[in-house]
């Protein structure tokens, strides 16, 4: 999504309706499951480190 710049001497005034309650459960809803969803995605397993090799010399 772009961001519109304002022209000078223009103001972009955005005004929504009101949500029902009905919308407010179902947008909440759907974020509680996408966080659920795309939580699992982000734990990342911990990294084995290896230990160096001992050097020739």
């Amino acid at each position: 999504m772009g961001h519109i710049k304002e022209p000078k001497g223009v103001d972009f005034i955005i005004q929504s309706r009101p949500l029902t309650k009905a919308e407010e459960l179902a947008i909440s809803e759907h974020i509680k499951n996408y966080k659920l969803k795309n939580s699992k995605l982000t734990d990342k397993p911990k990294r084995i480190t290896k230990k160096p090799k001992a050097q020739l010399a």
